[in-house]
């Protein structure tokens, strides 16, 4: 089974290193890793039955280390159905997560705001999604050791790790927004019309990932957390052409906070 094969070759690099988080960094949000004690660092194309990530901005590197202190393991650089993956490859590496022993994963992304109560560089803690993508992980023969043919998707995002969110939002100054992530396929950018359908369905923010991650990660009974960075605005008054390095600028001005918010969640659990 290529699960087992990768997760089997994984444990031969890390000897005696066991990570309890998870830790998937979505564009321009890779710095966290400055926050590591790293132990191990493992480029994807070393790694049996890995994809490779293809889009600017995703280094590729499986980075394992301390993070407050607590083992973690960090995908720097995700899969996305655009680039041509399937679903399972997009999510193969939360399922390696899985048998490498993670309890909790934690994930952050770029997006849109739909949300006319935003600005761009806000955090989002993600409450809850609504699934766009033309496809799910789970489609296709139910892998049983992983998880239930239908499983339950009315608390995907863990109410306790969100609450916890936003008492150390408090606590450390950084201004939390909440609401609902739309995954849509992309790679091109919404149309005015379809980020009005958008906002009219119920979602805050807009992007092309973490959805399927994320459901992955429910299957097998792991919590989530999630956090998207609003890069740009799509509401009707501020919609403007944004390009790449736009979304880049926009992802850095709110990485710091990004990170002071995973590492200390990850300190308190």
């Amino acid at each position: 089974m290529q699960l087992q094969e990768s997760t089997s070759y994984i444990q031969q690099r890390i000897t005696d290193f066991a990570p309890a988080f998870g830790i998937i960094l979505g564009t321009g949000l890779g710095a966290l890793v400055n926050d590591l004690e790293i132990k191990y660092t493992i480029p994807y194309d070393e790694i049996p039955n890995f994809p490779v990530s293809t889009v600017e901005s995703h280094s590729g590197k499986l980075i394992f280390g301390l993070l407050a202190d607590k083992p973690v393991v960090v995908m720097q650089g995700r899969f996305h159905y655009y680039e041509g993956y399937s679903m399972e490859q997009v999510v193969f590496p939360v399922r390696v997560m899985k048998l490498l022993g993670v309890q909790k994963l934690i994930v952050s992304n770029a997006a849109g705001g739909l949300n006319p109560g935003f600005d761009t560089s806000d955090l989002m803690v993600i409450t809850d999604h609504i699934n766009l993508q033309p496809s799910n992980p789970l489609i296709g023969r139910n892998l049983d050791e992983l998880g239930p043919r239908f499983p339950d998707m009315s608390d995907v995002y863990d109410e306790h790790l969100v609450r916890e969110a936003m008492v150390i939002g408090e606590d450390l100054g950084i201004k939390l927004q909440e609401g609902v992530y739309v995954s849509v396929p992309g790679p091109m950018l919404e149309t005015p019309a379809e980020y009005r359908y958008l906002s009219v369905i119920g979602a805050d923010a807009v992007g092309m990932s973490t959805v399927p991650e994320v459901i992955a990660a429910r299957h097998m009974a792991m919590p989530v957390f999630a956090v998207s960075v609003i890069t740009d605005m799509c509401t009707p008054d501020r919609l403007k052409k944004v390009k790449l390095s736009d979304i880049l600028e926009a992802a850095a001005i709110a990485e710091p906070r990004m990170t002071a918010l995973i590492r200390e969640l990850i300190r308190r659990s």
